[in-house]
């Protein structure tokens, strides 16, 4: 099955599951509540986002030059910078890694650019033992399953389902009380922190001028993932690196109060390399995968590279109707949602072009995104790319300058839509349904007996 055909059958297995449904909107419900209160800490949260905006686009002009800056600052401190064109190369630089230096245990701070490359997968086809330690990503991939949404993974699952699966996976687990489950997460994570040869993180932020990686999390994971095993590698998209240190006073607790609702996130870490002769603890190789993966394609695009501001909120996941109603796994992408509908396209081809007509383009998405994408208005922008591609099938090509042909004059504009009057009745009379491509997910459109024309001239209107 196609992915276009996969979406529309998980999609309506999902909207029609309205357990999974009232899952998710009640924890949306939650996150709303909570991202409210954050934005009143803002005296004007419009500027808040304007400047975080601005920040972004002038990261996104000028990423050739930024990217650079940043290399040769983790170049003079010791560090490793890989240059990753596209997937399989971030892959292989850390393939190589793992075998030189005989890694068989492995920790990851949570990452959406690792889910993006498939990681976890290769890794663990090399013998070695791979644990996510963000709690979220740990539940899902006890599960066997991809991160649910950006920010939250084990979003669809009820403490019921969590309890039942740690009673499975993990030992001391008598009860659903949320102590108890993270009690048993712990320790099953710490034996993991000490026994690791490697420390896997992504980066919210990569800042040029101080050549520092910035990581934002809550639960403390990232730091023990990237300070306990010897070595450390950053995986990363080269949309996140930012102009200046002095960048993060803004988009730090912006991201904080539209992530979570926090002021900021409990835990706000700069790593710039392998620790030096006087420190005690940290990695001794430092390494930074820069992927690219299709990202130089969107920047090469001067309408639509302001996608590439995107940092990984969540915000417009939340606020998307057709999120809330099929999911995040439906897509079938690493970002799902209206950020995902956009940027999966540009980054995995036109099996994906679908994903783009996934909105009722009621623009809640554009109207709480924090660094103000536009991401109403690529959706349209991508489905008009698709429809201009060669892929489309030639009878909707056909359809499109047949209707172009007609609509050029109101002759045959006036005759084309009596015949197709006429047409649509004989069909019905014959048991044939030609909008049926329509009529399977709505209520068949009335014909009226006439037309604006004819009423117009009658004096009717």
């Amino acid at each position: 099955m196609n992915p276009a055909a996969e979406f529309l059958r998980q999609s309506a297995d999902k909207s029609a599951d309205l357990g999974h449904r009232k899952i998710i909107r009640w924890n949306i419900g939650h996150y709303d509540k909570a991202v409210d209160k954050g934005r009143t800490r803002y005296a004007d949260w419009e500027a808040a986002r304007e400047r975080s905006a601005q920040i972004k686009q002038e990261a996104v002009e000028n990423m050739d030059k930024l990217l650079v800056e940043f290399e040769q600052k983790i170049l003079a401190r010791g560090g490793h910078v890989c240059w990753a064109e596209n997937a399989q190369e971030a892959r292989q630089y850390i393939r190589d890694l793992v075998v030189a230096r005989g890694v068989k245990r492995v920790v990851k701070s949570k990452s959406m650019v690792t889910e993006e490359i498939h990681l976890n997968t290769a890794l663990e086809n090399l013998g070695c033992d791979v644990v996510e330690t963000d709690l979220g990503e740990y539940i899902v991939q006890l599960r066997h399953e991809p991160p649910y949404h950006i920010v939250t993974p084990a979003m669809h699952l009820t403490r019921t389902q969590i309890a039942d699966l740690f009673r499975d996976k993990l030992e001391g687990v008598t009860s659903d009380d949320p102590n108890e489950l993270v009690d048993a997460a712990r320790r099953k994570l710490r034996a993991a922190f000490f026994a690791a040869d490697l420390g896997i993180s992504g980066a919210n932020f990569l800042v040029a001028d101080a050549g520092l990686v910035a990581i934002s999390t809550n639960e403390g994971n990232a730091r023990l993932s990237t300070s306990l095993p010897k070595i450390h590698v950053v995986v990363t998209g080269i949309e996140k690196v930012i102009p200046r240190l002095r960048d993060l006073g803004v988009l730090w607790p912006v991201l904080a109060s539209v992530g979570t609702g926090q002021p900021v996130t409990t835990y706000s870490t700069l790593i710039g390399g392998p620790k030096t002769a006087d420190e005690i603890d940290g990695p001794e190789e430092f390494h930074v995968v820069l992927l690219d993966n299709g990202r130089s394609e969107l920047l090469a695009d001067l309408e639509q590279r302001d996608a590439l501001r995107c940092i990984r909120c969540g915000a417009c996941l939340n606020a998307c109707p057709v999120y809330k109603n099929i999911g995040g796994h439906t897509y079938n992408t690493t970002y799902q949602g209206p950020i995902g509908s956009v940027l999966t396209p540009h980054f995995r081809g036109h099996d994906f072009d679908h994903l783009s007509y996934a909105s009722s383009l009621c623009g809640n998405c554009t109207s709480v995104c924090p660094v103000k994408i536009d991401l109403h208005h690529h959706l349209l922008q991508n489905r008009r790319n698709s429809v201009e591609t060669d892929q489309r099938p030639w009878t909707e090509r056909l359809a499109f300058r047949l209707w172009r042909w007609m609509m050029m004059s109101s002759t045959r504009f006036r005759l084309g839509s009596r015949l197709g009057k006429l047409g649509y009745r004989i069909t019905k009379k014959l048991g044939l349904d030609p909008l049926k491509p329509w009529t399977a997910y709505r209520a068949a459109p009335d014909i009226p007996q006439k037309s604006f024309r004819e009423m117009w001239r009658d004096g009717n209107v």
